[in-house]
C-alpha cells in the first residue's frame, strides 16, 4: 500500500519540480512511511510513498519499463499478480522483482487500458508514457483506493489524498455549496465529488488520460448486479459461496508481512476470521473496538469468537471523550464531511493495530452490499409489495427490519411506523424509490446551508445516466445505490481506507472480490426467507461459527454521535456557533446553525433523533474541514522521514541531477 501524488503540464520551472513533489509527498507520508521516490520529466513530476508489504527488498517505486518508455506510481495491491505474472512471462516479459507493482507496469505495457478488467485488486495508479507525453490515471472497480485530481493554472494535479494539493504553490481550498448539499443529503460524496471547488475524484472503475490540452475519460468496469443462473439446490449454493469466499481470502493473504483481521463480533468479519484462522500456522491476530456505551458494544460476541477460533485478540476501549478528542485529527484524514462518528473509533483501532506491528488487515466490508444485509433492502421489498399486503403481514415484516433500533421494537413501535412507511410507497424521487425514506434525513441536514438548492439533483443525474439502471429490480437499484454511494463514499474511504492508512495500515476486503460479488448476485433472494438477511451466508458458516453470532441478526457498527459531544465537550456549543467562523465559511446558514446547535445541546442526549444526529456530525466535521483545508492548517511543514529516491529525466535538471535525495 502506498500514496501517490504528482502534477502534469505545470507552469512551474522544471528546476522546482523536485522540491514541490517532495512537499506533496510529505503531506501523505502516513500512507507509506517505509520509502519514498519520484520521477521527474520536463512535463511531469510524480512520486510515491511506500508501505512495503510484498517484495520488501526490491519493490521500490517509481518503476520504469525495461525500455524506459513507461513509468508507474502505484497505490494498492493486485491480488492476482502471480497469475498475471505467469501470463506475461509466457508472452516474453522479464521481471526484475517479485512485486505486484512491476506486474501492473508489465500489464499496462502489454495491453494498455485493456489490462484493467484483468485486475483483481484495490488500486489507484498513474502511468506516464514518455513517448507520447500521456498521463494515465486509473482507479479500481469498487473505489477501494482514492484518487483525486484538480486543475490549477493549467496544470493537472493528482494525489491519493487532497491534502497533498496544499503543498502545490498557490493552490487553495474552497467549499463547493452544491456538492456539500448533495453530500449532506445522500450521506457521502458521490463517485466524482470532493466537496471542494475544482477538485474531483476519479470514479471507481474509471480512468482519465491527459495529453496536452486533450482529456479522455472512460469507464472500464461496470457494476453488474443482474442475476445470473442459480444452482438448483440450496446446498449447492452454500458450497459455491464457501468456495468463492475462501478463494478471495486466499489471494488476500498473499503478503510478506503478517496479516490480521478486524473482528467486530458480527457475521461478516467472523466468517473472514474463520477462513483466515484455518490458513495460518500461528494464532491469527484479531482486533476489535469495545464501547463504554453498552448500546453500541459487541464485546461479548468478540470474546466468544476469539475463544472459539483461538485467535490472539486485542481490543481498544472507546469512551465519549475518546471520540470527541480524536474527532479533529480523524476529520483531517477523512478530508470530506462526515455524517456519523463511527470513523473515529476506527482511527483509534488502526493506531493500535500498527502499534502491535501489523500492516495488513482483512475486514468484512462489502458483505452487506453483496449479500443484501442492510435493512434498506428489506425496506425496499416491503415498500414494493406494500399494496399487496394486509396490515398484519406488514406488521410481521416490520418486526424483521431493524431489531437493534429501540423505536422499532414491539407492536406499538411497528404501528407507529406503518404511517411513516405508507408515505414512501410511491416514487417521488425519480430512480431513488428505495432510498427516499433515508434521504428525508439528508434533506434536514441540507438546511445547514444558505442555498441548498436541490440536494438530490446530483444523485438523480447519476442514476439517470447509468445504462441499464431502469431495467433493474427495486432491490437491485437499492443495491446499486449502496455500492455507488455509501460504500465507496464513506465505508471504504472515510471509515475504512483513510482511517487505516492514517497509521500505515492496509485493509483488504474479501467480500469485494469480483467473483464473490458476481456469485452473490446470482444467489440473492433465490433461497430462504427474503427478509432473513444474508440467509445463504449464515447457512454456509452456521456449522463453524458460534450460534450466538450467526443468529443475532444484523447489528450495524455504530458509535455515539451528538450525545458524545453533549456529554463530554460542551465547549463545542461555542465552537459551532462562532459568528466569525460561520461568516468566514460562507456556505452555512448562521441563523439555522445557531438554532440547531442550541436545540441539540439543550436536549437530553437520548432524545436527539437520527436526522439531528447526522446533521450535527456534518456540521462539526465541516467546521473542522474549514480549519484544516480552507484555512490550510492541514499542511505539514516537515521533511519526509525517509530519503527521496529520484529518477531524473529532465532535460535541464541543473544541480538537481547530481542530487539523488532531499
Amino acid at each position: 500500500m502506498c500514496g501517490i501524488a504528482g502534477f502534469h503540464g505545470s507552469s512551474l520551472h522544471p528546476r522546482e519540480y523536485q522540491h514541490v513533489i517532495h512537499d506533496m509527498l510529505a503531506q501523505i507520508e502516513h500512507r507509506g512511511p517505509d520509502e519514498a521516490g519520484c520521477f521527474l520529466d520536463d512535463r511531469l513530476a510524480m512520486g510515491t510513498v511506500r508501505l512495503s508489504i510484498i517484495d520488501l527488498a526490491s519493490g521500490s517505486q517509481p518503476v520504469g519499463s525495461a525500455d524506459g518508455r513507461y513509468w508507474l506510481c502505484y497505490n494498492g495491491e493486485l491480488y492476482n499478480y502471480r497469475e498475471l505474472r505467469d501470463e506475461l512471462t509466457a508472452r516474453g516479459f522479464t521481471f526484475r522483482t517479485g512485486s505486484d507493482t512491476e506486474v501492473v507496469l508489465g500489464a499496462w505495457a502489454a495491453w494498455g487500458h485493456d489490462c484493467l478488467p484483468r485486475f483483481n485488486g484495490a488500486f489507484a495508479f498513474a502511468v506516464f508514457d514518455t513517448t507520447t507525453g500521456e498521463l494515465h490515471l486509473a482507479r479500481d472497480r469498487f473505489g477501494k483506493r482514492p484518487l483525486f485530481v484538480a486543475r490549477h493554472e493549467g496544470a493537472w494535479l493528482f494525489a491519493s489524498e487532497m491534502k497533498a494539493f496544499l503543498a502545490y504553490p498557490g493552490f487553495s481550498f474552497e467549499f463547493d455549496a452544491p456538492e456539500l448539499s448533495s453530500i449532506y443529503a445522500t450521506w457521502a460524496p458521490l463517485p466524482g465529488q470532493s466537496g471542494y471547488r475544482g477538485i474531483e475524484q476519479i470514479p471507481m472503475g474509471e480512468y482519465l488520460t491527459v495529453r496536452g490540452d486533450t482529456v479522455r475519460r472512460g469507464r472500464w468496469a461496470t457494476l453488474d448486479l443482474t442475476a445470473g443462473p442459480a444452482p438448483e439446490s440450496e446446498q449447492e449454493a452454500v458450497e459455491l459461496v464457501r468456495a468463492e469466499l475462501e478463494a478471495a481470502v486466499d489471494v488476500r493473504l498473499r503478503s510478506d508481512v503478517e496479516v490480521g483481521v478486524y473482528a467486530s463480533g458480527g457475521l461478516d468479519s467472523s466468517v473472514i476470521a474463520h477462513i483466515a484462522a484455518r490458513r495460518t500456522d500461528h494464532p491469527l491476530r484479531t482486533f476489535s473496538i469495545q464501547f463504554e456505551d453498552a448500546e453500541f458494544d459487541e464485546s461479548a460476541e468478540q470474546t466468544e469468537l476469539a475463544q472459539h477460533l483461538g485467535t490472539h485478540h486485542s481490543t481498544v476501549r472507546v469512551s465519549d471523550s475518546d471520540i470527541v478528542d480524536a474527532f479533529p485529527e480523524a476529520v483531517r484524514h477523512a478530508e470530506v464531511p462526515v455524517f456519523r462518528t463511527a470513523f473515529v473509533p476506527m482511527y483509534l483501532l488502526a493506531r493500535h493495530v500498527r502499534s502491535e506491528g501489523i500492516k495488513v488487515i482483512l475486514s468484512g466490508e462489502g458483505a452487506d452490499e453483496a449479500f443484501l444485509g442492510y435493512g434498506i433492502f428489506k425496506d425496499t421489498q416491503l415498500l414494493s409489495a406494500w399494496h399487496e399486503m394486509d396490515d398484519d403481514t406488514r406488521m410481521r415484516r416490520m418486526g424483521q427490519l431493524y431489531p437493534y433500533l429501540r423505536h422499532f421494537n414491539g407492536a406499538d413501535g411497528h404501528r407507529r411506523m406503518l404511517g411513516l412507511y405508507q408515505q414512501f410507497t410511491e416514487e417521488s424521487l425519480p430512480g431513488l424509490f428505495s432510498h427516499q425514506m433515508r434521504f428525508q434525513n439528508g434533506r434536514f441536514a441540507a438546511r445547514l446551508l444558505r442555498e441548498p438548492g436541490d440536494p438530490f439533483a446530483a444523485v438523480k443525474e447519476l442514476v439517470a445516466q447509468e445504462p441499464g439502471y431502469e431495467r433493474l429490480s427495486p432491490v437491485q437499484k437499492a443495491q446499486w445505490l449502496e455500492f455507488r454511494t455509501l460504500l465507496s463514499g464513506y465505508l471504504l474511504s472515510t471509515q475504512g481506507e483513510r482511517m487505516a492508512l492514517a497509521h500505515g495500515v492496509e485493509n483488504r476486503c474479501p467480500f469485494l472480490d469480483p467473483a464473490v460479488v458476481r456469485r452473490a448476485a446470482s444467489l440473492n433472494l433465490r433461497f430462504g426467507d427474503p427478509f432473513d438477511e444474508k440467509y445463504l451466508l449464515k447457512r454456509a458458516y452456521a456449522d463453524v461459527l458460534p450460534e450466538r453470532i450467526v443468529k443475532k441478526g444484523k447489528f450495524p457498527y455504530r458509535a455515539p454521535d451528538s450525545a458524545a459531544f453533549v456529554r463530554s465537550r460542551p465547549d463545542y456549543r461555542e465552537l459551532l456557533t462562532d459568528p466569525g467562523t460561520l461568516e468566514e465559511i460562507g456556505v452555512l446558514d448562521p441563523s439555522f446553525v445557531r438554532r440547531f446547535t442550541d436545540r441539540v445541546f439543550d436536549s437530553p442526549p437520548e432524545g436527539i433523533g437520527t436526522k439531528e444526529n447526522q446533521a450535527f456530525v456534518f456540521l462539526a466535521s465541516t467546521l473542522w474541514l474549514h480549519h484544516w483545508y480552507v484555512r490550510g492548517h492541514a499542511r505539514r511543514h516537515a521533511r519526509l522521514g525517509v530519503p527521496l529516491n529520484v529518477v531524473d529525466r529532465r532535460s535541464d535538471a541543473l544541480s538537481a541531477r547530481t542530487e539523488n535525495t532531499l
